[in-house]
């Protein structure tokens, strides 16, 4: 659990980052099975990109009581859970080192839900759209280098830069919808 200003801490891209979210989706697949596809997303899941160290992991699954009920096995491996925090049918949960330091956050959703295609198409788009990922890189290094202690002025910076990514991807899904890629 923080127990001190949370530092807005952007590194560049780490290919340990990879390895992380495999050792965690393996933890995580003891809990849910087969019942919960594991996706590694945000910046932290774009070779290249700048980031906080902080693995995003979303987990889908038929119902938001399956996380609800995993909460209990999650806290004994070092999560704290956060409800819906802000996203009603989500479950957030954040996993801290034994410092006190964000490692994972967790994002639960029942399949089906809006912010899960979202989030793969805003990775999938970054990744195969470079020039986008070093913008949305180089947005966040300003807005840390500008709030390096207050997360939520970090977040409204770098806000407007995420919406036209937001729109971009949809743009460019629609556009290569039918076509044989793989875009989430």
């Amino acid at each position: 659990m923080e127990t001190r200003p949370r530092k807005v801490d952007v590194q560049p891209y780490s290919r340990s980052w990879a390895d992380s979210f495999q050792e965690e989706k393996q933890l995580l697949a003891a809990v849910f099975g087969e019942s919960a596809p594991i996706h590694h997303i945000g910046s932290t899941s774009i070779p290249g990109m700048s980031a906080k160290p902080i693995i995003d992991i979303l987990a889908e699954a038929d119902n938001a009581g399956i996380f609800d009920e995993a909460a209990p096995k999650l806290q004994g491996w070092g999560y704290t859970a956060k409800g819906e925090n802000g996203i009603p049918g989500r479950r957030y949960f954040v996993r801290f080192t034994e410092a006190g330091e964000r490692l994972v956050h967790l994002h639960g959703y029942p399949k089906g839900h809006p912010e899960i295609g979202r989030h793969l198409l805003f990775r999938d788009y970054l990744r195969k759209h470079p020039e986008e990922a070093d913008l949305y890189s180089r947005t966040k290094l300003v807005a840390a280098r500008k709030y390096p202690y207050d997360i939520e002025s970090y977040i409204k910076e770098k806000d407007p830069v995420v919406k036209l990514l937001d729109e971009k991807a949809l743009a460019w899904h629609l556009q290569n919808e039918g076509k044989e890629q793989d875009l989430i």
